[in-house]
C-alpha cells in the first residue's frame, strides 16, 4: 500500500510536534498565566493574611 507510508509519517511527525513542542508550550503559558493571576490577585487584594 503506497498511499500507507505518506500517512504514517504525518502521523509520527504531528506526534512528535504535540509532544515536544505544543505540550510544553502549553504547560508553560498555563503555569504562566496562574502565577500571573495570583500576583495580580495579590496586588490587589494585598498579601495573605493569618
Amino acid at each position: 500500500m503506497p498511499n500507507d507510508a505518506p500517512t504514517k509519517k504525518r502521523e509520527i511527525t504531528v506526534f512528535l510536534f504535540l509532544t515536544f513542542v505544543l505540550a510544553p508550550v502549553l504547560a508553560v503559558i498555563i503555569v504562566a498565566g496562574y502565577g500571573f493571576c495570583v500576583w495580580m490577585y495579590q496586588i490587589i487584594m494585598g498579601p495573605p493574611s493569618v
